[in-house]
């Protein structure tokens, strides 16, 4: 009958410290989802677009446009970073109101 105690005892123990693992990343997990949320509906309400995943998508595209123009630029590439800088305006315009 003790040991039936004893292995209850144990299974208890390592069920609590189980739970409060699981639980603890849990919370972690979501305050960084949040945390998420709330810089994605900040940086939409700062540029005046909506939050969605397309949206998104589009910014960072027309982000890599004109990161491409200033790496065209900076080889002494005019005419190649003007084409990359109109195309990233041009994709930044879509999304940006």
């Amino acid at each position: 009958m003790q040991v039936e105690g004893f292995f209850e005892s144990l299974g208890q123990m390592f069920g609590a410290i189980i739970r409060f693992i699981v639980e603890g990343l849990g919370g972690i997990f979501s305050g960084l989802s949040h945390a998420g949320s709330n810089f994605v509906d900040g940086l939409g309400r700062a540029l005046g677009m909506e939050t969605s995943i397309i949206s998104i998508a589009i910014l960072v595209i027309g982000l890599l446009f004109l990161y491409n123009a200033v790496r065209a630029f900076m080889r002494a590439s005019i005419i190649g970073g003007v084409i990359w800088l109109l195309l990233g305006l041009w994709v930044l315009s879509w999304i940006i109101s």
